[in-house]
């Protein structure tokens, strides 16, 4: 099977980074992704959140800022 997602949208605040107690960086944010409706409804907005991990958490943090448009390319996960 395969699990591959892209999402596109604009970061809802600025990023978070943390270490584990290993030394592993570790980003998260929250990005806004309008939904297209049907003509005449209320538009909607979905707002996954994202995890990135090491060198590329690091550079997230680097490189966003809150209201960024940002394109993520990974898999889906849930808790």
């Amino acid at each position: 099977m395969i699990n591959t997602v892209t999402l596109i949208g604009r970061l809802v605040k600025d990023p978070e980074l943390r270490y584990t107690a290993s030394q592993h960086a570790v980003c998260k944010f929250t990005i806004a992704i309008d939904r297209v409706g049907k003509k005449g409804e209320e538009k909607k907005t979905d707002y996954p959140r994202i995890i990135v991990f090491d060198t590329q958490a690091e550079n997230c943090e680097r490189f966003l800022a809150k209201g960024r448009l940002v394109g993520v390319q990974g898999r889906i996960q849930t808790g």
